[in-house]
């Protein structure tokens, strides 16, 4: 009996002349300040998703992201503590532009809250499917994440008291959305998933542990296991990945890693640098240089 032994990804050759992600129409001339870093299979644009000229409408087989949560969280350049209207109008917008790149066999992966208690009870994640739908995203499933922090818990309203208690569930939720057609239309078709991870994953409630922020350097980044799955998952090899609210660059390492172009956009310039040096040393990338700031 013979055992494959996976082949290592090849180290990224970093690209001396800038340019936009182009899977096959080329933006003639884009704006050369929005392109921070980029390789033969990783772009970053130091960019704001909402206005963004940097990429080509549908050109992108998977949207995995988990966006601000309006939850007063300290980002570098983004205001994390709108009034629920103005947030849901920006989510609004932002999964917009998310639709408009995606191919017609585009698949989104969603992570968002279930729901949120501070500054008032909201059904977070029902309203942002709701949004989605209307933009024109179709509904496939829903993930739950387990992601066990209920230890950090603080808010409990009335302390044993049935006056005014708080139910807090301890779980995140990933959307599973599609553009037009649920089933691949494309002419790739190579996957790299095992069946013991086809199995284990294609059950609904995922278990395993959040990331830290202390060691990431941002204050909330999903752990690699979440992206993992779902490209390897949700996507063939080759297939390009797009993270509109890149942070610490977490989808990019596992685009990189498991053989797909990976895209990242992030309007801070701080995150984007955070997310390239991680990229160069979690990715095993060590040969890369910086070439666009």
């Amino acid at each position: 009996m013979t055992t494959k032994t996976k082949a290592k990804s090849k180290p990224l050759q970093v690209k001396e002349e800038l340019a936009v992600y182009t899977p096959s129409r080329l933006l003639e001339k884009p704006r050369q300040n929005k392109l921070y870093f980029h390789t033969d299979s990783v772009w970053i644009y130091n960019d704001d998703i909402v206005t963004t000229d940097c990429i080509s409408k549908e050109s992108i087989d998977l949207i995995i992201t988990s966006p601000p949560y309006n939850v007063d969280i300290q980002y570098g350049s983004h205001n994390d503590k709108m009034t629920y209207e103005i947030y849901l109008e920006f989510t609004r917008k932002w999964i917009t532009r998310c639709y408009e790149f995606a191919k017609d066999d585009g698949r989104f992966c969603l992570n968002i809250p279930l729901d949120k208690n501070k500054d008032g009870q909201q059904s977070v994640g029902a309203d942002i499917t709701t949004i989605a739908k209307k933009i024109g995203w179709k509904y496939h499933s829903t993930i739950i994440w387990n992601e066990g922090n209920i230890s950090r818990r603080t808010a409990w309203g009335s302390f044993k008291s049935a006056s005014a208690p708080y139910v807090i569930a301890p779980v995140e939720i990933i959307v599973l959305l599609y553009k037009k057609y649920w089933r691949k239309q494309g002419l790739s078709r190579e996957n790299d998933i095992t069946k013991e991870e086809f199995m284990a994953w294609t059950n609904g409630v995922w278990t395993f542990n959040g990331e830290s922020k202390k060691r990431v350097g941002h204050p909330a980044p999903f752990p690699r296991e979440l992206p993992k799955r779902c490209i390897k998952l949700f996507s063939f090899l080759g297939d390009t990945v797009l993270d509109p609210f890149l942070g610490s660059g977490t989808t990019l390492i596992e685009a990189y890693t498991n053989k797909r172009k990976g895209i990242g956009v992030d309007v801070d310039t701080n995150y984007c640098k955070l997310a390239k040096n991680r990229i160069i040393h979690e990715a095993e990338t060590n040969q890369l240089k910086l070439i666009a700031k």
